[in-house]
């Protein structure tokens, strides 16, 4: 393998300058640059990552929790997340979460990244103790529900508004008993989904009922078993028109059972999503849905990290999301 002294002397520099190159320094000639990179392709070089990361102590690394890869949603923000990291020369890599494998899981981030970006899951008090002693950043995309008891920064969209928008619109297509299916069990985004969902509903002159809130576990195929079973237990009709989903997958799973059973829709069940994943323009009928800018949040991820490693100040972003009006509603 190639060292950093023959990458020097094939680009006419001195290793110093090598290193500026390699460390991401501005002091560097835009020419000079490019020819040490083209060594470096040239004779094979690849940096030591490790030694690097002691002497620097960065590992150019960030992880990214994932609550459920089989989401499109979140698999979409991982790979805009990424893209954005790749273009700072930061690594990305993901680690599925859930509450009971937290300790083990954190552990083993220690040492190894230099930024933790939570996807809106809420871990426990001690476990963002420890990470603060690490000096370790931490970024929230999509608000968890204890982001700001504990100081850590986020970016949203304003879901009030939002599902206020989503209310307003099936008011006029003449629906007031309004359904919502949730992850009941669990501890990250869903939770807050609901929560302003219920504040849009009072702000809306409307309440959600009890028999009208379901639980779908952010799955397609849950929410299909727990929506057919909900068909089979009103046999005399649904007790709402219309029903909205905190994520995409469970809307589809819905709108399945729906045309398994003869349900029209939207005539007799509106369905309407939360997020905008490409399964929901393959849809027949195609799903209204709240367009959540998964491009724009992993751009601003980045920015915003960049920040919280450079030790300076971030505040939490609110972001426009808006509706889409499809043929499910």
């Amino acid at each position: 393998m190639a060292s950093r002294q023959e990458v020097a002397e094939r680009a006419g520099v001195s290793v110093a300058v090598v290193s500026y190159v390699l460390n991401g320094k501005t002091n560097v000639k835009m020419e000079t640059r490019v020819r040490v990179l083209a060594a470096m392709k040239e004779l094979g070089y690849e940096p030591n990552l490790l030694a690097r990361s002691l002497k620097t102590k960065k590992t150019g690394q960030l992880a990214v929790l994932v609550n459920y890869l089989g989401n499109p949603f979140e698999a979409g923000l991982l790979l805009h997340i990424e893209s954005a990291a790749r273009e700072e020369d930061f690594l990305v890599f993901f680690q599925s979460y859930t509450p009971d494998t937290e300790e083990q899981l954190i552990s083993s981030l220690r040492g190894r990244v230099d930024g933790i970006i939570l996807l809106g899951q809420q871990l426990k008090t001690e476990t963002y103790d420890r990470i603060l002693e690490w000096e370790v950043p931490i970024l929230s995309v999509t608000k968890s529900p204890n982001a700001e008891e504990r100081g850590i920064p986020f970016i949203d969209v304003d879901w009030t508004v939002l599902y206020r928008q989503a209310i307003q619109h099936l008011k006029d297509n003449g629906h007031t008993s309004i359904g919502y299916m949730t992850d009941k069990e669990s501890s990250s985004y869903h939770v807050n989904r609901l929560q302003y969902f219920q504040e849009a509903m009072l702000a809306e002159g409307l309440e959600l009922q009890e028999e009208a809130l379901l639980s779908g576990a952010g799955r397609l195929e849950n929410a299909s078993e727990v929506f057919q079973s909900y068909v089979d237990n009103h046999p005399s009709g649904l007790p709402f028109s219309a029903i909205i989903c905190s994520n995409d997958l469970m809307a589809a799973g819905i709108l399945d059972v729906c045309k398994k059973n003869g349900i029209q829709i939207p005539k007799q069940l509106a369905i309407l999503g939360s997020e905008n994943i490409l399964m929901t323009t393959l849809t027949e009928p195609q799903l209204s849905v709240i367009h959540y800018p998964r491009d724009e949040v992993g751009k601003l991820a980045m920015e915003m990290m960049k920040e919280l490693m450079g030790k300076r100040q971030v505040e939490s972003r609110t972001l426009s999301g808006h509706l889409l009006i499809r043929g499910s509603s």
